[in-house]
């Protein structure tokens, strides 16, 4: 799935990204490790993986993996 940067913290390695539809999830530092990226910019075309949160309460889903998009 692809969504764009929009929020990145260097020090603790998380943020969010905004899915097409403009709907912002959050990423943590395991999901930005996997990807193996040392920097993200706001605006910046990404590739997320996910997985359903787990729970009631209609969580959304969970990434697990943020990278830079290429073609």
């Amino acid at each position: 799935m692809q969504a764009t940067a929009y929020t990145y913290d260097p020090e603790s390695r998380s943020g969010q990204v905004l899915l097409d539809d403009g709907t912002p999830v959050p990423f943590d530092a395991a999901a930005f490790d996997a990807g193996g990226l040392r920097l993200l910019r706001p605006g910046q075309r990404v590739r997320i993986e996910t997985e359903a949160e787990g729970g009631t309460g209609g969580a959304g889903p969970r990434i697990t993996l943020v990278t830079l998009q290429t073609f």
